[in-house]
């Protein structure tokens, strides 16, 4: 199966798979209506695209009452809009906060990997994203731990965590 896979050490904080998620997804040019987020590591000065990785656990697809998160011909796990009724449960199960509520149309969105060509890799001038075929992982886990060694080594220092 193909899936996204992000590679943070590569991101430089453009922006670019924002806006051009934004515009795959809704036409438009707003970042806010992206299904793909840049978090800051701001005491790091790095970035990191994060968006759903198509877990194999499913949550968001576990939790809806209607069954109304299917899987596409791409593997990608959508959701399908007549169907959704905008309970938001899975928004509130999915450990990864990528399945977004939209407030204009009460339904659920996320990631559909533009149908077999994401729009946000595409445009990554760093291929800080890239789509490929893997299995899905945990790509944020090693980033994350290493980001918060420092951090909680001095923690540990101080006495904090005990």
């Amino acid at each position: 199966m193909k899936i996204l896979r992000i590679i943070p050490e590569r991101c430089t904080g453009c922006l670019r798979c924002e806006i051009a998620c934004s515009y795959m997804q809704t036409g438009t040019f707003q970042p806010a209506k992206s299904v793909i987020r840049v978090s800051s590591f701001e005491a790091h000065t790095s970035y990191a695209p994060y968006t759903c990785t198509q877990c194999s656990e499913g949550w968001c697809m576990t939790a809806c009452p209607v069954e109304a998160i299917t899987l596409s011909p791409v593997g990608a796990k959508v959701v399908v809009e007549d169907r959704c009724v905008g309970c938001k449960l899975c928004t509130i199960a999915c450990p990864y906060g990528t399945i977004f509520y939209n407030p204009d149309t009460h339904k659920a969105f996320k990631c559909n990997l533009c149908d077999g060509h994401p729009a946000c890799a595409e445009a990554c001038p760093t291929q800080a994203i890239e789509y490929v075929e893997a299995e899905t992982a945990d790509w944020l886990g090693a980033f994350a731990a290493a980001r918060a060694q420092p951090h909680l080594a001095t923690a540990l220092a101080r006495g904090e965590g005990r």
